[in-house]
């Protein structure tokens, strides 16, 4: 019965030529949410170092961040969720720098 109703509700869902499956979509939904958020770094560390300046920066919301970023790597790796890596891996080394350069530069 269930199949019966799977088909006349959604008949494509038998269709198995279709290119993504759920974990692809998932997947790339990671990559593009790790790819905006890392991104968005990109413009501070720029402005920072072109700059030398990073009067604007709290030196404590930073400090946090790149604790919890660190332990966002380490949960990704011990689940092996690639997209949570690659995104924590990137992420930590850009606020890694910002931090640097707060301390360095003020």
């Amino acid at each position: 019965m269930a199949k019966l109703l799977k088909n006349r509700c959604c008949p494509l869902a038998e269709n198995t030529s279709m290119p993504s499956s759920p974990d692809h979509i998932a997947d790339f939904l990671g990559y593009l949410a790790a790819t905006l958020t890392t991104s968005a770094f990109i413009p501070q560390v720029w402005l920072t170092w072109k700059t030398r300046s990073a009067k604007g920066i709290s030196l404590g919301m930073y400090s946090v961040f790149v604790a919890g970023v660190a332990m966002w790597l380490l949960y990704g790796l011990s689940l092996q969720a690639w997209p949570i890596v690659v995104a924590n891996a990137v992420t930590l080394t850009l606020a890694s720098f910002i931090l640097i350069m707060k301390i360095r530069f003020g």
